[in-house]
């Protein structure tokens, strides 16, 4: 399963055709592998386990309608197979031709207060939402994101060198609406949020400045309101080999079992969430804390927080200077 998922963010279709002996068998897709993870959590798995095995296709002699088919079924990906079930081809969702996709419409508020002290010295000439990542800023990457999925209302929660962020999103020609909101004292990813009481009424998302998330955010939008989540908490899958042996020691002392170099699979927080406007009413005012502070806090009191998987390759972190070599490298040709 990881393997597929891996292939999924390689070949950035979201869906895989599985074939036995050329006829095709099943497809996977990364709502079939995020969706076995939430309820089995093991990462393991075969395809074999997650696999669709009764997939969308449409004979060759019906061709001419694949589009309205796609339509209908509300599929990205659709095989054209013989009377044999051989794939002939593929027909892939075209934007340009095809535009079924639904708006994102949600304020998105962006935490861009903080010293960014992972990345000095750049950020004792320049705030970190303004460091830039190829021609324009870390900030207006994933401002851009949000916009072209269909959100125009953007808050940045701001604080150190609050003026240059000002000037520079003040200067730039934009067709979507920044509310600033000036933080006098730090007070962290989640008492930040105490400064929006009575301007937010709606389900919201929140995001750190330093991070993009390359996946579909209407779908994760959705899934948070089909769960009634009242926080939605965004993972990314992590692999980490460990460069050593690993030996496990028995209770007497001998050798229990060896692993050479051994891969770690598990899921961390991007600092992406889709949250309920009531968790704005209820934050004290002028305490400092952290978002993850607030999410265990409503957890113990028995709260729905859920979780929304995504692949490694999906988040993109500049967090610390080598990461954000690599974030340049994968937008350079991307704005």
């Amino acid at each position: 399963m990881l393997e597929a998922m891996e292939l999924l963010d390689k070949i950035a279709k979201k869906v895989l055709f599985i074939t036995k002996q050329d006829q095709l068998t099943a497809a996977i897709t990364d709502g079939d592998i995020r969706r076995w993870i939430l309820k089995k959590g093991n990462l393991d798995a075969k395809v074999k386990d997650v696999a669709n095995y009764d997939p969308i296709y449409i004979y060759e002699r019906d061709k001419v309608t694949a589009k309205e088919y796609m339509i209908k079924h509300s599929v990205e990906a659709l095989p054209i197979v013989d009377k044999n079930m051989h794939i002939l081809t593929v027909m892939f969702w075209d934007n340009k031709e095809i535009n079924n996709r639904k708006k994102l419409n949600v304020p998105i508020v962006i935490m861009a207060g903080g010293l960014g002290t992972r990345l000095y010295p750049y950020t004792k000439i320049l705030p970190k939402p303004l460091i830039p990542i190829g021609e324009i800023p870390i900030a207006e990457h994933i401002i851009n994101r949000f916009n072209r999925a269909g959100s125009n209302d953007f808050y940045l929660i701001v604080n150190h060198k609050k003026n240059m962020i000002k000037a520079y999103f003040n200067e730039i020609e934009k067709c979507y609406k920044i509310t600033y909101i000036d933080e006098e004292q730090p007070l962290g990813t989640g008492g930040g949020l105490s400064l929006l009481k009575g301007q937010i009424k709606s389900t919201f998302i929140l995001s750190n400045c330093d991070i993009l998330i390359e996946e579909d955010y209407e779908k994760m939008y959705s899934f948070h309101k089909k769960e009634k989540n009242l926080i939605t908490m965004v993972c990314s899958l992590k692999k980490i080999t460990i460069p050593y042996g690993v030996v496990e020691i028995g209770d007497n002392g001998e050798i229990e079992s060896m692993k050479e170099k051994p891969e770690l699979s598990f899921f961390t927080n991007t600092g992406m969430y889709i949250v309920e406007s009531k968790i704005i009413d209820e934050i004290e005012e002028n305490r400092s804390m952290g978002f993850p502070d607030i999410i265990e806090k409503y957890k113990k009191a028995g709260k729905k927080i859920g979780v929304y998987p995504i692949s490694e390759h999906a988040w993109l972190d500049m967090g610390q200077l080598d990461e954000m070599e690599a974030m340049r490298k994968r937008l350079d040709c991307d704005e």
